[in-house]
């Protein structure tokens, strides 16, 4: 969720001092409430986890690389 609202998690232990601060909410229900805020459910439709979506990306990436590599070998057979 916190990817999706745009968060870095490298950063978000800045956030989550609720222990110190007993004012603040806790880390996981303010994420929730943010999510909830911006796109009005409660959870994502497609949870998906960190290793699924670097495959993700380099499975487009493969694909670009071949459909760059075949538009090159066209062109050059063209001339």
């Amino acid at each position: 969720m916190a990817r999706e609202l745009g968060m870095d998690p490298k950063k978000l232990g800045k956030l989550d001092n609720s222990d110190q601060e007993l004012w603040k909410m806790p880390l996981k229900q303010h994420i929730e409430h943010l999510y909830f805020k911006r796109f009005g459910k409660e959870r994502p439709d497609a949870v998906r986890s960190i290793e699924e979506n670097l495959r993700r990306d380099e499975e487009k990436k493969a694909y670009r690389r071949e459909a760059k590599l075949r538009r090159r070998k066209t062109k050059t057979a063209n001339f």
